[in-house]
């Protein structure tokens, strides 16, 4: 899980669990390959201003399968529906990645 959860593995391990139990469920290939359900997660926090998460899942994406093209395309949809704030968080999420 991401570092910044890792101070729950003293604080509330169980919280912990059921949270990455979640994400793993939330982003297990289905009808939507892993990749895609990334996109879609890193297009969501480009709206709602979470930067760093932003370049996580960007990276995790790209891992996956994703190219650098289908990151960009995602965020054009961050952009239609968000407004340019999300393209302002990109840009800083995407500092270490691209």
């Amino acid at each position: 899980m991401a570092e910044p959860l890792k101070i729950f593995e003293t604080l509330d391990p169980e919280l912990l669990r059921r949270l990455q139990e979640s994400r793993d469920a939330a982003l297990a290939d289905g009808a939507l390959p892993r990749k895609v359900k990334l996109l879609i997660a890193m297009s969501l926090d480009a709206a709602h201003g979470a930067a760093s998460g932003v370049g996580s899942l960007a990276r995790t994406a790209m891992a996956a399968g994703a190219t650098k093209e289908e990151v960009l395309e995602a965020l054009r949809v961050a952009h239609y529906i968000s407004g340019a704030g999300a393209v302002y968080t990109a840009a800083r999420g995407f500092q270490d990645v691209f």
